[in-house]
């Protein structure tokens, strides 16, 4: 990091410092000369295998989110509420073809494929719609976390820090363990409806929960949630026609129910068993670019609009005994079986070539189906010893897992991906089609203590052998050392060897335009070896963390925590083609074109191990509560990430060309934001709450594709784009007229905030107003809501 941005970094922690510190109005006197951890305290499970382990003890820097907090953000998909409470959380801005039906996320700016997500500390599946969408994320498979039902979530544990070591291979920048509700009484019903400021978008969301008692012995706690949203729009006019004919540039619309029961039954005084049940169904559809009516007028008259769909069944069960006397030991046997299975088709769409052959074509095609399951056990292992030759307790944790996984596609009707195949995507071709799978045997340990009264340490390790590419090893060492009871510092460090997905080796796609074509080639394909392909490799990390935590009043808290990710053989979308070559390549494949495609249009890529990343960053976080004795309390935040992504080394493939163009490079450095502040308060008095937060993104820097002219779809010249920096309002207003109701209204982007408009030659047929790529804020402009609560 550069000396100006650590200048920053310092400066703006001193001013966050000192505005959470100032309404304390307590003179040195009257400070307590001691921290006192507050009894409700957050216990985590994250990070740690000890019991009862409190967060803001952690040796990681991690982050305690409850339901209530995830409530009060307005927002109803999980993902949303997340980055209206962590900065370290992004997204793309949007996704235009199969990449728009799925919610991905990241953390630090990283591959959603580089974030594990756990659900009550299993492993949870991904998705097998992968991204396929042009930009940062092209090729992940990530978990889809909106499928889990956001009334059955208790809190969520967000780790801040690789933890490959601990949990797999893939956690190099985080876990996210969501943590279902466990009690055996009450629940909460609610709705909520609200729409953006454009008029569309319309938003309808429910959600239901309950506890029940199992006799005397066990517990069940069941939810449901439903959401409908409507399509949102914010395509320009059509320079073709001067009207507004496209609408592809928008959020699908979704239908979404989702459900999930979680308990747990005591067989005897010292042996439980537990479940956990999810299950998710989707529907969504978006459209595709305006076709013009001479496209095919004995079919069309009027032109068409292609609408992608997809149809998708989530699902998970755990099943589990665990214990604590198996020789003194606490332990845990279970087993997880968890799958996602899409549908994806194209309706109001044709085959051009079929048509100028037969005079006839089909308009409705299915595209493909696909699906990824994974089967995982595992057995875990932990006690305290108490040793005479040592001070202090040692805690001890042993593991083993075993993990099936497969990966399917399968083939488009005939029309879909024959002669060029359907308009705007095409099908899964029969060459492309198949099924791939793999086992994954692992064994960890884990060993933590204390070198002194005040000095915390643990250490971790991890095994792990694939079947398809063999062994992997990483380590972890966290320290913390408490200088009082109010000060301390701590620090990680952390290695990964993350193996590519069966997804990323073995995915393909083709979309199509008016006038040109793109799409991913499998890196083995023999498509892909003819652009300079070669087979992937793993990627190799390694992960340091610095920090301290800080309490120096009872009700303030501050964290701050600086880390450095290098990254090695990082699994990229490159290897860019266009021209002859790309239409050489897909020939190879056994794909063919639309005749109204331009030769200069046409690229293709693939994932390739592109180039060696660092990622620099800081997080600070700062909370301070307020007693205003008969005027109520108000709660003051503050969370700050600074990030920053350099490239040490791009690669070159087998034609001794570089892997990655001017665009890839800034889809890596400089789309995403360099810092992110969200700051505000939550003031609560009698029956009412008011809850005011101001979010700042940073500006980003874009190499976008020219659309118009000499230069048109170059892969070599792109159009310089910058987006200023942004701030958003977000507002709620609640009411509770009784013990049991709560009613909210509420705005996310209260004053309608939309990212700078992209410059003219990057504009497709001048359709195209924002940045679609960046990981800034995002297009729809202001939402607007009310909800009504009740809880029984």
């Amino acid at each position: 990091m550069s000396l100006a941005s650590t200048r920053t970094v310092f400066g703006t922690f001193s001013v966050l410092t000192l505005s959470l510190a100032v309404p304390a109005e307590a003179s040195a006197a009257e400070q307590p000369t001691t921290y006192e951890a507050p009894e409700n305290e957050s216990i985590i499970v994250t990070g740690t295998r000890e019991t009862g382990k409190k967060a803001r003890a952690s040796l990681n820097p991690i982050d305690v989110v409850s339901s209530k907090d995830l409530s009060q953000t307005g927002q109803t998909n999980l993902r949303d509420a997340l980055m209206q409470i962590l900065p370290s959380v992004n997204r793309q801005t949007q996704g235009t073809t199969v990449g728009a039906l799925t919610d991905s996320i990241n953390l630090r700016g990283l591959s959603p494929n580089q974030t594990l997500v756990l659900v009550n500390g299993r492993r949870r599946h991904t998705t097998t719609n992968i991204q396929t969408d042009a930009g940062p994320f092209r090729g992940a498979t990530p978990v889809d976390i909106d499928l889990i039902p956001l009334s059955m979530i208790d809190h969520i544990e967000i780790l801040r820090d690789g933890a490959s070591a601990q949990y797999g291979s893939d956690a190099v920048a985080g876990v996210i363990n969501i943590i279902l509700k466990s009690s055996d009484h009450s629940g909460v019903i609610s709705n909520e409806a609200g729409a953006y400021g454009e008029g569309d978008g319309f938003t309808n969301s429910f959600n239901l929960d309950h506890g029940f008692k199992l006799g005397s012995r066990g517990w069940l706690h069941a939810g449901l949630s439903y959401l409908h949203r409507d399509r949102t729009n914010r395509t320009a006019p059509d320079i073709r026609t001067g009207q507004s004919n496209s609408k592809w540039i928008g959020d699908p619309l979704t239908d979404r129910i989702s459900a999930a029961i979680n308990g747990a039954y005591a067989l005897t005084n010292s042996i439980e068993a537990y479940t956990t049940l999810t299950y998710a169904h989707r529907t969504a559809n978006t459209f595709q670019i305006y076709r013009l009516p001479t496209t095919l007028p004995n079919v069309y008259p009027n032109g068409f609009s292609p609408t992608l769909g997809i149809t998708e069944n989530d699902y998970a069960a755990t099943f589990g005994l665990r214990g604590h006397n198996l020789a003194g030991w606490e332990w845990d046997l279970s087993s997880t079986y968890g799958g996602d299975r899409t549908n994806i088709g194209m309706t109001n769409s044709a085959n051009v070539n079929i048509y100028a052959l037969t005079g006839e074509t089909d308009t409705s095609f299915r595209l493909s189906n696909s699906a990824s399951q994974q089967f995982t056990n595992n057995f875990d292992l932990k006690r305290s010893f108490k040793p005479s030759f040592w001070a202090f307790p040692i805690n001890v944790a042993l593991g083993a897992e075993h993990r099936f996984e497969t990966y399917s596609i399968g083939r488009g009707s005939y029309e879909s991906y024959a002669n060029g195949g359907s308009q705007a995507v095409v099908g899964v071709q029969p060459e492309s089609a198949g099924t791939h799978s793999r086992v994954v045997y692992g064994v960890y340990g884990d060993v933590s203590t204390k070198l002194l009264p005040k000095w915390q340490i643990d250490v971790a390790g991890r095994f792990e052998h694939y079947t398809d590419f063999g062994n992997t090893e990483s380590g972890k060492i966290a320290t913390r050392y408490d200088f009082t009871k109010w000060f301390g510092i701590r620090g990680t460090v952390n290695n990964s060897i993350r193996a590519p997905t069966l997804a990323e080796e073995y995915h393909t796609s083709a979309t199509v335009t008016t006038t040109g074509a793109t799409g991913q080639l499998p890196p083995t394909s023999p498509g892909a070896r003819l652009l300079g392909a070669t087979a992937l490799k793993p990627e190799r990390s390694v992960n340091f963390t610095a920090g301290f935590v800080l309490h120096p009043l009872r009700n303030l808290d501050i964290t701050v925590d600086g880390y450095q990710i290098d990254i090695r053989d990082r699994i990229l979308d490159g290897g860019t083609y266009s021209g002859a070559l790309a239409v050489a390549a897909y020939e190879a494949n056994g794909r063919t074109l639309p005749s109204n495609v331009q030769l200069s249009g046409v690229s293709a890529s693939y994932l390739t191990n592109g180039a060696n990343t660092r990622t620099r960053g800081v997080d600070i976080t700062g909370k301070y509560k307020i007693d205003l004795h008969q005027n109520g309390t108000l709660m003051l935040d503050v969370a700050l990430n600074l990030n920053e992504t350099t490239i040490r080394h791009i690669g070159t493939n087998s034609l001794g060309r570089s892997l990655l163009n001017a665009q890839q490079i800034a889809y890596l450095t400089t789309a995403a934001p360099k810092n992110v502040l969200i700051f505000g308060g939550t003031w609560t008095t009698g029956q009412w709450s008011i809850s005011l937060h101001e979010m700042r993104y940073g500006h980003i820097f874009d190499q976008m594709t020219i659309q118009q002219g000499t230069n048109a779809y170059s892969s070599s010249i792109f159009q310089s784009y910058t987006q200023h920096a942004r701030f958003l309002t977000n507002l709620a207003v609640s009411y509770r007229p009784g013990n049991r109701w709560t009613v909210t209204v509420g705005a996310n982007n209260l004053f309608n905030t939309y990212p700078n408009k992209v410059p003219y030659a990057a504009s497709y047929y001048g359709q195209v107003k924002y940045d679609r790529y960046s990981q800034q804020i995002g297009i729809n402009g202001g939402f607007y809501y009310a909800n009504v609560a009740y809880r029984f």
